[in-house]
């Protein structure tokens, strides 16, 4: 039976630090810093096992403590960890300056590791469906994507940043999900990021079935091939940290769309996942479930 979610990704340890008052630039500013495993694969598969998922990830962690540690917590939340690559070398970081608001500043990711993942660790032969995320090198991009098609899989793409859509542009076609924000669908598409309905259009006629456009505070566009786009406001939340809540709301909205949700209900979902973790310190939410079940559902739009 095809139930499984394989998480294609990066997976290191995040390097967060947030500061106590308002940023001051170009000095030294007093804080908090916390370290914790994080990458988007790692993030959405870590979440998909806390809401109950079956999921497995397939990834690189170098050989050091914190490809351990990182290999540990993960598993933890329930996710299959025994496809992940234990390489030679240093485990991935993803280094995050938050001012006083917990809104991100500035970040510098190393994920060079990930460019030691194996595919041939990638089994799709009970898999539902295949979360790819921006961080990989492209021939690896190129292989995970041949894979599901030729398995009749469907594949979902998290960009992950401007770059990386870029650099993935060609190869978003003939997808089931894409989730982009408006820059990375920019990218995508060459387009302004204003003509976001026509980027939108653009994906459609590749062949892309949904494509979830994320707006930050502004909430969200549900698009599918079938339909109007429907917009969904944010949950509110007070803000404690930022890092990880795209990736709670991809794996929010994977967890309902296997349980039957209609895309747009998965994305409202999604929203509760992201108002979840931004009201955490964690980048992945312990308490993930519980806390989303103590968020009102959001029907307006």
């Amino acid at each position: 039976m095809r139930q499984w979610v394989v998480v294609v990704g990066g997976t290191n340890m995040d390097v967060v630090a947030r500061t106590s008052a308002p940023l001051v630039p170009a000095s030294s500013n007093p804080g908090r810093t916390r370290i914790s495993p994080g990458g988007v694969g790692r993030n959405v598969a870590a979440c998909l096992g806390l809401l109950g998922a079956p999921v497995r990830l397939v990834s690189a962690v170098g050989d050091d403590a914190f490809g351990e540690e990182a290999l540990r917590v993960t598993a933890a939340c329930g996710a299959d960890v025994s496809a992940v690559r234990r390489a030679p070398g240093a485990t991935g970081t993803y280094t995050a300056v938050l001012d006083d608001r917990g809104e991100l500043v500035a970040a510098v990711s190393d994920m060079a590791v990930v460019d030691e993942l194996r595919l041939e660790t990638v089994h799709l032969t009970d898999a539902a469906l295949v979360v790819l995320d921006g961080n990989l090198a492209r021939d690896q991009a190129v292989r995970v994507v041949g894979a599901a098609a030729e398995a009749g899989v469907p594949l979902a793409f998290e960009p992950v940043s401007v770059a990386k859509a870029d650099r993935l542009a060609d190869l978003v076609h003939d997808l089931f999900l894409v989730t982009p924000n408006s820059d990375e669908l920019a990218a995508i598409t060459g387009r302004g990021p204003a003509e976001w309905r026509a980027s939108v259009d653009d994906l459609h006629g590749r062949g892309v079935d949904h494509v979830w456009v994320r707006l930050g505070a502004d909430g969200s566009w549900m698009c599918s091939r079938d339909g109007e786009p429907v917009h969904l406001a944010t949950v509110p939340a007070e803000v404690v940290d930022v890092t990880g809540a795209g990736d709670a709301m991809l794996a929010a909205w994977v967890a309902a769309w296997l349980r039957g949700a209609s895309p747009v209900e998965a994305a409202r979902e999604g929203h509760r996942a992201a108002a979840a973790t931004v009201a955490s310190p964690h980048t992945v939410r312990p308490d993930l479930a519980a806390a989303i079940e103590q968020l009102p559902s959001e029907k307006g739009s």
